[in-house]
């Protein structure tokens, strides 16, 4: 496992949450479904954060970071307040799944538009994960830019996951978890 995980303090974005940091000391933590974690970063000037969206499209409702468009306005405005420059912003993207058969498949539609909005936006998106039908963990370390994702292969629901993960974690093990897949880094 990279070092840039280990003896961090671990923050965790739930759903409709954005965070920022330039922190070297804080990673990112989020457990996504069908939801998208956009993950912008400046490497050169260490900073970045990471949202975790919903759905693309509010239709019609208010503004929400729960939804694709605001909270990616929302994140990188932010790291640009930060201190980061917009020509050096660069992107990893996680989630999107198929979570049920027997629903509409949101996460192709999430994955759809993060896709096409950093392409708009002329934010290169220099890693991705998106798609399948198993929950991810994601970490990021917003400074470096570095990610790792862990697929969740249990039968453990979504629900029970994301609570798990909105309590303070630990720093990382050097190994996977039990039920947990092969451990990815971005």
């Amino acid at each position: 496992m990279s070092t840039v995980f280990v003896n961090k303090k671990i923050v965790t974005v739930l759903q409709g949450e954005f965070q920022l940091t330039t922190d070297p000391n804080v990673v990112l933590s989020t457990v996504l479904g069908s939801c998208i974690a956009a993950c912008i970063f400046d490497e050169k000037r260490g900073v970045g954060g990471m949202n975790h969206f919903l759905l693309a499209e509010s239709n019609g409702g208010p503004a929400s970071a729960r939804y694709g468009v605001h909270a990616m306005e929302l994140l990188i405005n932010g790291v640009m307040k930060q201190g980061a420059d917009r020509r050096h912003l660069q992107a990893k993207v996680f989630g999107g799944a198929k979570m049920s058969v027997n629903l509409s498949d949101i996460g192709s539609k999430n994955a759809s538009f993060i896709q096409g909005f950093l392409r708009d936006e002329g934010i290169p998106c220099v890693s991705s994960s998106v798609g399948g039908t198993s929950a991810r963990r994601v970490r990021f370390h917003p400074v470096s830019g570095a990610a790792q994702q862990t697929r969740v292969q249990n039968d453990q629901t979504l629900e029970n996951i994301e609570r798990t993960v909105s309590r303070p974690t630990p720093a990382p093990a050097a190994k996977p978890a039990a039920g947990t897949g092969d451990v990815m880094l971005f």
